[in-house]
């Protein structure tokens, strides 16, 4: 079975993607490595190292700040990339764009600004068993410090309507399971709870990866994700937040630049999105992602997306082979997560690792999830477009011999 297009299954004149091309972007490939651990954070492609390198050798400058030239630009950039962020997710203005830290930091910015002053004793934060960690413990941190209560949810949408009540404030749901590759309905389930004035809070770390999200048509309230799982650097997140909800909220953090004016007796607040972006922010993390925003725009994200799950099917196909086996992920996703009975995961890791293959093993921060799946721990494989059927044969055929050894 040969994955791949060519030229010919092309349909759009201005976006193309080819596998070849779309791999030879990629220098950290060149070491000979089989990189299958995408979902934890995908490799980076040459723009995003030449932009990071330019700024730091050619253009170094603060933002916002100084008025000479080169500052000037680097709050340019910075400007243009927020919009094409607001681009990306078509969210109405890219006032509603805050630059954060990572996922986990937009968490729990929208529960200690959001709402710990709004939550009261008694009301309840409905969270999904999908979650990450990071969509989790913010929730569990400020039920602790409001007394409300967090509410366990499958994330079946029928569930949803019978667990929502006048006492729920906030549904915090992942738009895509970094476990199963499960995706929620969100038009449902955004349906569901804004009926009930409740508050959609939407974690797009892997989701916005493997599909097109559009936060306006969906009504979702808070949508987050991270750069480094799209390509781009760590240490830089977006969180996209409702204007008039973001109007209500106090800031988090202080220091420079979310303010207008300050004395001892007090201080007025930035506008929007400036007033919950204090100090000097990721720079050279925001100008490498911009590059980024700009280099997906060459790629057909169908066709590149499309590749991939058939590169997934292939995997999926090749490890249904295997005796013993048990699977936990869903069909058709560039997830596929699985255990081999009586053989740990992490033995396998070991015996891969030492064949330059990287995959993912444990938890993987989703310990309620897993303790449902009834398993301590299990083995990832996540596949990008970057990704071959080179790839996916040397893993199954070193897995093979892994399994060899242990048994």
């Amino acid at each position: 079975m040969v994955i791949g297009m060519g030229l010919q299954d092309l349909n759009l004149p201005n976006k193309y993607f080819t596998p070849e091309q779309f791999r030879a972007d990629f220098p950290a490939l060149n070491r000979h490595c089989v990189y299958l651990d995408s979902a934890a954070t995908a490799l980076k492609p040459h723009a995003m190292i030449d932009a990071t390198l330019a700024y730091y050798s050619e253009n170094t400058a603060t933002a916002q700040r100084s008025l000479h030239n080169a500052a000037l630009q680097v709050t340019a950039t910075i400007d243009n990339a927020r919009q094409n962020v607001a681009n990306l997710i078509h969210a109405q203005s890219s006032d509603e764009i805050i630059w954060t830290r990572g996922t986990t930091e937009s968490f729990n910015l929208i529960a200690q600004s959001y709402a710990r002053p709004l939550l009261q004793s008694g009301d309840e934060i409905i969270v999904s068993e999908l979650e990450h960690h990071s969509n989790l413990l913010p929730w569990l941190i400020v039920a602790g410090q409001t007394g409300a209560k967090v509410i366990q949810w499958s994330s079946d949408v029928n569930e949803l309507s019978l667990l929502m009540s006048a006492k729920t404030r906030i549904v915090a749901i992942t738009q895509m399971s970094n476990v199963t590759g499960f995706c929620p309905n969100l038009e449902a389930i955004s349906d569901i709870v804004h009926q009930h004035n409740a508050i959609l809070v939407v974690d797009g770390a892997q989701g916005i990866v493997h599909h097109n999200v559009d936060v306006t048509a969906l009504n979702i309230d808070f949508y987050a994700f991270s750069a480094h799982k799209l390509y781009g650097p760590t240490g830089l997140g977006i969180l996209y937040g409702k204007r008039a909800l973001f109007e209500q909220m106090s800031v988090w953090h202080g220091g420079g630049k979310m303010l207008k004016r300050t004395s001892f007796d007090g201080f007025i607040q930035e506008d929007l999105p400036y007033r919950f972006e204090a100090g000097t922010p990721n720079i050279a993390g925001i100008v490498g992602f911009n590059a980024i925003l700009q280099w997906l725009e060459r790629w057909d994200s169908n066709q590149a997306e499309h590749y991939t799950k058939q590169l997934a099917d292939y995997a999926k196909s090749q490890l249904n082979k295997l005796t013993d086996i048990q699977f936990y992920s869903e069909d058709h996703s560039p997830i596929i997560t699985f255990n081999i009975n009586h053989i740990h995961h992490n033995d396998i890791a070991i015996l891969l690792s030492e064949q330059n293959i990287a995959i993912r093993t444990g938890e993987l921060c989703a310990q309620p999830l897993m303790n449902k799946l009834g398993c301590h721990g299990a083995i990832r494989l996540s596949l990008m477009p970057y990704n071959n059927q080179q790839d996916v044969d040397k893993f199954i055929s070193e897995l093979q011999n892994a399994i060899e050894i242990l048994v």
